[in-house]
């Protein structure tokens, strides 16, 4: 049975919001109806996106709806729970200083406690998979010249920059022609480091990123200053992601295929911003879960 939600919004947004809500087939929805029919009862919502800016009709409907005890949500909240994942034309400025799930960034005892378990967990995989590491290195020297770590400038907490790790997995030369988006099918990946990649083996040297405070176990992926700068230009509230430390692995990660288009930066935007929102030590533990599973079955994205 599909459920019914009823949603209120400027008349400016209505086909952007008919557009984003039709996407799911087990919702049946009206929008901007000044009269709910069947009364609101358990099985349907109402909703509003843009609140400020709606019309006195319907905002006077809405309040009269909280006032005889009926719950009225953002439309916002409601789909990022459907989806996995926030849709950017939802998104504002007014999406960000309301929303009450953002001021779990400046809960100081979320941080330490995040840090904590950061800390004790890389440590235990560093000591877990030691031989696995020198097996790695092994392999790289043998396969192709060049060193077997590979640095790079990414962009972490609050914008600043600092140097990631990861063992090298292209041509030693790859970057002589400057800095391009690393493809699926790159012709640059070594053997070995086909292999590193498809199952994010390559990604074990940040383990001492985080153990240096530059990155979480979860987070959004680090992204290099070249990039974010036409990002930012194209994708809203792109920066936003530095508002938490970036991570060895993600929600991004773990639920959207491999890219390395503009439109597959924006996706990936979509499922750090629902992760910033409802980070927790669950949302946490299942990103770990899942990228076990992608390491043991080879499942990269």
């Amino acid at each position: 049975m599909k459920e019914i939600i009823y949603i209120f919004c400027p008349q400016k947004d209505k086909r952007i919001i008919g557009n984003l809500v039709k996407q799911r087939k087990d919702i049946r929805y009206f929008i901007n109806l000044s009269s709910l029919k069947p009364k609101p009862s358990k099985g349907i919502r109402i909703l509003y996106h843009n609140a400020p800016f709606l019309d006195d009709e319907h905002a006077k409907f809405l309040l009269k709806k909280v006032e005889k005890g009926h719950k009225v949500y953002p439309l916002a909240d409601y789909l990022d729970k459907k989806k996995g994942y926030t849709d950017l034309p939802l998104v504002n400025n007014a999406y960000f200083l309301r929303t009450r799930q953002f001021s779990v960034l400046n809960k100081r005892r979320n941080f330490l406690s995040k840090r904590a378990i950061d800390v004790s967990f890389s440590l235990c995989l560093l000591m877990v998979l030691s031989p696995l590491i020198l097996v790695v290195a092994f392999f790289i020297c043998l396969d192709s010249k060049g060193p077997v770590l590979y640095s790079q400038k990414r962009v972490g907490l609050f914008n600043k920059e600092f140097k990631l790790f990861k063992f090298r997995s292209m041509r030693a030369d790859a970057e002589k022609h400057g800095a391009i988006w690393a493809k699926k099918s790159d012709d640059r990946v070594t053997k070995i480091g086909s292999i590193l990649r498809k199952t994010r083996i390559d990604e074990l040297p940040q383990l001492w990123n985080v153990l240096k405070g530059e990155m979480s176990l979860i987070g959004p992926r680090p992204e290099r200053k070249i990039f974010i700068k036409s990002l930012k230009n194209n994708i809203p509230y792109y920066e936003f992601r530095h508002a938490v430390k970036p991570g060895i692995s993600g929600w991004a990660q773990v639920k959207y295929p491999y890219g390395s288009s503009l439109e597959d930066a924006e996706w990936k935007h979509r499922y750090d911003l629902y992760y910033i929102k409802y980070q927790s030590l669950f949302l946490d533990i299942k990103i770990f879960f899942f990228t076990i599973k992608t390491v043991l079955f080879g499942k990269g994205r």
